[in-house]
């Protein structure tokens, strides 16, 4: 028995969205914002307020930020928009979660510029700690070295 499958394009079948649980994420985007030069996703106040009017959620789930109604569970960056006029970058996704983190992520980030030298990588390490980072390692294989890092919430990355 054969099934006819439809034919599906070329490329890859899914966008990609990072996800980073957080106490919070509003703060928390705004952190990495500012850290990879990113922009701030904007949400859309009359839609929430018009999901809050027709009852499919609560003032509880908003909040204000910047001086603009959000939802209160997550905000999200998006890398710059290229010539192209799309980001070349997945979406960051920051979610508030109950718990908070206990153990090293199993899956970091490695803050790369193909080609920097060592004065800019350490102009770089000097803006991240000025930005909240703290340094707590580095790391060496052969001829490349890193320094270990965590955001304001302890989230590891590598420069």
């Amino acid at each position: 028995m054969t099934t006819d499958l439809p034919q599906v394009p070329a490329g890859p079948a899914y966008g990609l969205q990072l996800c980073v649980d957080c106490a919070r994420p509003h703060e928390l985007a705004d952190w990495w914002a500012e850290a990879l030069r990113w922009e701030i996703e904007t949400q859309d106040e009359d839609f929430i307020r018009r999901m809050v009017a027709e009852g499919h959620a609560s003032d509880a789930e908003t909040n204000t930020h910047r001086g603009r109604l959000v939802w209160a569970s997550g905000a999200a960056i998006n890398p710059p928009v290229n010539a192209e006029g799309a980001g070349d970058r997945p979406r960051i996704l920051f979610q508030a979660v109950p718990e908070s983190k206990s153990v090293k992520n199993r899956v970091h980030w490695d803050l790369r510029e193909p080609g920097a030298d060592d004065e800019r990588r350490a102009g770089e390490l000097l803006r991240l700690v000025d930005l909240g980072a703290t340094q707590v390692g580095t790391g060496r294989q052969g001829p490349w070295t890193w320094t270990i890092l965590q955001d304001p919430e302890g989230n590891e990355f590598c420069l």
